[in-house]
């Protein structure tokens, strides 16, 4: 159909047809209608408000093909020929989401899924060229920011591929995306005068607590005891892999069966134990960040934060994974004003100096050829992990890019100094912003106000308390009634 003559009243039938649905959800007639239109969206909302059903409504009304990139799709980097059956066959690709239907037409709608690793194989975009793409949507889209702890560098390619495709209607999906991170979306990914839709960030249902303490030991008791006697099953979030252990040391000594996960563990071992979560056989797990996407069991009853989150966009994405059933679930961090300092110096790790950005850049600018990550810690004898930081750097600068088989190309006509004096000024920036985000989570955390709208309004969603499910709320609510 062509998008001139879609109406607001195809996409509700289109909505009652495909998918079921007797009416739209806040947010995504508009986002499929921007889409539809020609234009590019970005669709903000939580898991569940149905941001994957404005891929089903547009895509299908635009009877083509319609691309998802998501990074939680299953990808072997070994795999010689990623696309080979999708493309050929119009098949989609596996992933850990759940299936995303196409139109009942499959010569009519068809969906192909992809890892953004795929997207380095020219032979990948070249099957695309030819499959003639009518939407391309980016799930996770905040893993495209240099801010965020989900950051994945093939993101960064991303707008490259968008153009090489003709630049077809794009659709950014995520969670949740302060004004920061929504602008990096937008700029990274190409996006053209996007209509930019934010809904539904509320969760209602969550209660919002902060348990103030002046020791660490004190601090530690009161989350143990608040697992021991909770409703399960639950999530307590720590800041270090030591911290993971020892507290699920703790809790299993007080006869709660909790298991530690963090990134110190195997990946083999680390997706046993989400699985064993996942699937009910174990109430707790005390995780690091690395407990991230993919976590979509619905009845988890709390997420306790025993550190402080390193930004309000880290606290909302984990304290999230609460209540998605609709049923009470509570978010408490366990606080002291010194957290703050800690989780700073935490976050200042990684830092890397001008010395060593030369050295790496001095390879790259060398007339050879593209090189391996391998080759490069091989030649400057830095371990493999901090030439991987490295490497992001200079590709969140926008000076180097990832190719085919994980080959690094710098920007063409600049120096090595120049290579690592952006990568310099981006290292700068980026402790700026992240102390920034650190005195935001202390704001959060001694408010006096309401905490939901303390939380919503970072994230740019109208609101105003008082909310009636936060412990400032209470509070007040009690004075009010004893004045």
């Amino acid at each position: 159909m062509p998008r001139s003559e879609i109406r607001q009243a195809d996409i509700a039938e289109s909505a009652r047809r495909q998918l079921g649905f007797s009416s739209l959800r806040p947010g995504q007639e508009q986002a499929a209608g921007a889409l539809l239109a020609g234009r590019d969206a970005v669709f903000i909302a939580p898991a569940g408000a149905g941001k994957s059903a404005v891929c089903q409504l547009a895509g299908g009304l635009m009877r083509g093909v319609t691309v998802i990139v998501s990074p939680t799709i299953i990808f072997q980097e070994d795999q010689a020929e990623p696309m080979d059956a999708g493309l050929s066959a119009g098949q989609e690709q596996p992933d850990r989401t759940g299936p995303i239907a196409s139109d009942s037409k499959a010569d009519e709608a068809q969906v192909i899924r992809l890892a953004p690793e795929q997207l380095r194989n020219p032979e990948t975009i070249e099957r695309l060229k030819a499959a003639s793409v009518s939407l391309f949507a980016v799930d996770q889209a905040h893993c495209i920011s240099r801010w965020g702890r989900d950051f994945r560098p093939d993101y960064l390619e991303l707008a490259h591929v968008i153009e090489a495709l003709g630049h077809p209607p794009v659709l950014a999906m995520t969670a949740n995306a302060s004004n920061e991170v929504r602008a990096e979306i937008v700029e990274r990914l190409g996006l053209r005068n996007p209509e930019i839709t934010v809904r539904g960030l509320d969760r209602p249902n969550i209660s919002l607590r902060v348990d103030t303490f002046g020791r660490e030991s004190e601090k530690l008791q009161a989350v143990l005891r608040r697992v021991e006697f909770a409703d399960k099953p639950g999530i307590v979030y720590v800041a270090t892999h030591a911290h993971a252990e020892s507290i699920a040391g703790e809790l299993r000594s007080a006869g709660v069966d909790a298991l530690a996960y963090h990134g110190g563990i195997k990946a083999r071992d680390r997706e046993t134990i989400q699985n064993r979560f996942l699937e009910g056989d174990v109430p707790v797990i005390v995780a690091t960040s690395a407990l991230g996407m993919g976590v979509g069991r619905p009845d988890i009853r709390f997420v306790y934060h025993a550190d402080v989150s390193e930004s309000p966009d880290a606290y909302y994405q984990e304290i999230g994974r609460a209540g998605r059933d609709g049923k009470p679930a509570e978010a408490v961090l366990f606080y002291r004003t010194r957290d703050i300092s800690a989780q700073r110096y935490k976050t200042g790790a990684g830092k890397v100096d001008a010395e060593q950005l030369e050295s790496v850049a001095t390879i790259l600018v060398k007339p050879d050829g593209p090189q391996t990550p391998e080759s490069l810690s091989r030649e400057t004898g830095i371990p493999p992990r901090k030439l991987t930081n490295i490497l992001h750097k200079f590709q969140e600068a926008g000076a180097a890019r990832t190719l085919g088989r994980g080959l690094i190309r710098v920007t063409p006509e600049k120096s090595a100094t120049e290579i690592a004096e952006a990568a310099l000024r981006q290292q700068g920036l980026q402790k700026q912003l992240r102390s920034r985000r650190l005195e935001q989570m202390r704001d959060y955390a001694e408010t006096r106000g309401c905490r939901r709208e303390c939380l919503l309004r970072y994230f740019g969603e109208e609101y105003s308390g008082p909310c009636g499910n936060c412990d400032r709320c209470e509070e007040n609510a009690a004075l009010r009634r004893r004045a």
